[in-house]
């Protein structure tokens, strides 16, 4: 399985946004890539559900939703999930994870934990098979152009030996500094879908198709 591409919409063009989704969606990106922030669970605020709501009017694609919020769980129903959809909560965020996940899926979404850098694997051991996904985080959430977390590339090997050890099917999404040169190494080391930024997808200097092949280069090799 070759590696995939979530835009993230955070670093878009808000401007232009309905012409850039278009054009990602025309590239042949995977997913739209929406980190939503609560202003506690991190220190910044971003997208509400009504931004996701009006790009659904514009576009077929499904949504990878990152909820870095506290709470998930009362916040869910806002979102309108989607069949195809994925949706990440972080172990912190919730007393009860597994609930949280259930209730994700009876929306008809993928269910996905997300684990900060200094989150330990083992806190997901309990909930493998309720999930479709792991998000490493390779910064620490809440802000665009962070610096790589060197120590997340062996999270990413961790986290696939221990699919492998359950022969399980759950992908790996990778998110921080995914720029061209670390989006192969997170590749080689077994993340298999990329949330691409302002280090990679959304590079300004060389636009969006440059970069969208790019990026398809660095990472579409089988593992």
């Amino acid at each position: 399985m070759k590696g995939k591409i979530s835009a993230s919409i955070m670093c878009a063009d808000f401007r232009n946004l309905e012409r850039e989704v278009k054009l990602l969606e025309k590239l042949g990106i995977d997913y739209l890539h929406f980190d939503i922030m609560d202003g506690h669970f991190v220190p910044n605020f971003t997208m509400g559900p009504d931004i996701l709501i009006a790009i659904r009017e514009i576009t077929d694609m499904p949504f990878d939703i990152h909820l870095m919020i506290e709470k998930p769980e009362n916040f869910i129903d806002l979102f309108e999930l989607k069949k195809g959809d994925l949706v990440s909560v972080h172990q912190e965020s919730t007393y009860h994870l597994q609930r949280v996940l259930q209730k994700i899926k009876d929306k008809g979404a993928g269910t996905a934990v997300a684990l900060n850098p200094a989150t330990p694997v083992e806190m997901i051991k309990y909930v493998l098979s309720d999930i479709d996904m792991i998000l490493i985080m390779t910064v620490n959430p809440g802000f665009a152009g962070q610096k790589l977390v060197p120590a997340t590339l062996d999270k990413i090997q961790e986290v696939k030996q221990l699919i492998n050890l359950n022969k399980l099917s759950i992908e790996i999404e990778v998110d921080g500094n995914v720029s061209f040169e670390n989006a192969k190494k997170m590749r080689l080391c077994g993340a298999d879908i990329f949330v691409a930024g302002t280090s990679s997808l959304f590079n300004r200097s060389i636009g969006l198709e440059v970069a969208s092949e790019k990026l398809k280069n660095a990472i579409s090799f089988n593992i």
